[in-house]
């Protein structure tokens, strides 16, 4: 089974390249990623399907935001954070896989990282739950924690921007 930075390694790399599908199976174990307007990452042929049902509603917020009120408010909370990533200095530590996002390893303990707090590379700042798997999503960068975009429990996409780090 492949590490969750194995996994973002190939994501990053299909995302710089002209590949639009990518396919890889050991021991079991599929990952497929496929390039038109989102990515699809499953551990398991049988759970492609579910991930699949999710993409089209995202895509239909996008494409209509003002069809209901659900997408009109994904689209003020997608406005909030474009407006403070002007600031083209700032690292933006992104999701690296469609899941639910957690700010903590469970309701009774405190957030990994709060706004004002450094962390390096390897400090944890989150969880991402997919598919009843809980990964630990590292920052990636050394800095200070200046904003989160998304709130604890919200259903997270690939590549969305999930904190803004002031790096040193």
């Amino acid at each position: 089974m492949l590490k969750i930075q194995e996994i973002r390694e190939i994501i990053k790399l299909v995302d710089q390249s002209s590949v639009e599908e990518f396919t890889y199976e050991h021991d079991g174990s599929k990952i497929n990623l496929k390039k038109n307007n989102g990515v699809t990452v499953s551990a398991q042929p049988q759970v492609v399907q579910a991930v699949e049902e999710v993409k089209p509603a995202a895509q239909a917020v996008q494409q209509a935001p003002v069809q209901s009120a659900a997408p009109s408010v994904n689209a003020e909370e997608k406005e909030a954070p474009q407006a403070n990533v002007e600031n083209s200095n700032l690292h933006k530590i992104t999701s690296p896989m469609v899941g639910t996002f957690y700010q903590s390893s469970s309701p009774e303990s405190g957030p990994y990282v709060k706004v004002g707090d450094k962390v390096d590379e390897s400090s944890v700042v989150c969880i991402v739950e997919a598919m009843k798997l809980f990964n630990e999503i590292e920052a990636e960068a050394k800095g200070e924690i200046v904003e989160i975009l998304v709130k604890d429990g919200q259903l997270v996409e690939y590549g969305q921007p999930l904190f803004l780090v002031k790096p040193e």
